[in-house]
C-alpha cells in the first residue's frame, strides 16, 4: 500500500510542520501523481487551482518531504530533478531517458551482496544507495 495525501499531511503535522493551503496543494499534486514530476510540473499543476503559489513553496515542500523520506528523488543530470511518492517496502531504481526525460522504475536487482562487499572493502557503513541508468527509451530510439 502506498502513501496517501492523508499519510503525508499526518506525517508533516507530527513533525511540527504547518499545513498551509499552499503546502496542502503541493502535497495533493504529489499524492495524485503516477509518474515522476519535476518542480516545474508540480508548480504548473498547483497553480491551476491555486494561482500565485511560488516555486519557492514547491521547493521547500519537496525538501521537507525528502528529509522525512516520503518522496523519491530522481537525478536526471545537471540540476534536473523529478519526484514521486516513496513506495514503502519497495526499494527501487531508475532508468532515465537522456532525450525525453522518461523515468522508468525497476526493482529486485539484488544489490545486497555488492553493498556488503563494498562495506567490507572500504569500511563504510552503508545507509542507502541510488542506482540510475541513463540511456534512450524505445520511442526516442525510433525517432532518430
Amino acid at each position: 500500500m502506498g502513501l496517501t495525501e492523508k499519510n503525508l499531511t499526518s506525517t508533516l503535522k507530527s513533525h511540527g510542520y504547518k499545513l498551509t493551503p499552499q503546502r496542502r496543494a503541493v502535497i495533493r499534486v504529489i499524492a495524485a501523481a503516477h509518474d515522476h514530476l519535476s518542480p516545474a510540473n508540480i508548480h504548473a499543476q498547483v497553480n491551476e487551482k491555486h494561482p500565485g503559489v511560488g516555486l519557492v513553496t514547491i521547493y521547500r515542500t519537496l525538501e521537507i518531504l525528502g528529509e522525512l523520506g516520503l518522496i523519491c528523488e530522481v537525478h536526471a543530470g545537471g540540476n534536473c530533478r523529478s519526484y514521486l511518492l516513496r513506495r514503502p517496502a519497495v526499494h527501487h531504481h531508475h532508468l532515465l531517458c537522456s532525450n525525453c526525460g522518461l523515468v522508468v522504475d525497476f526493482a529486485d536487482c539484488h544489490l545486497g551482496e555488492l553493498e556488503n562487499k563494498l562495506s567490507r572493502e572500504t569500511g563504510f557503513t552503508m545507509e542507502s544507495h541510488l542506482l540510475e541508468f541513463l540511456g534512450r527509451c524505445p520511442a526516442c530510439q525510433k525517432a532518430v
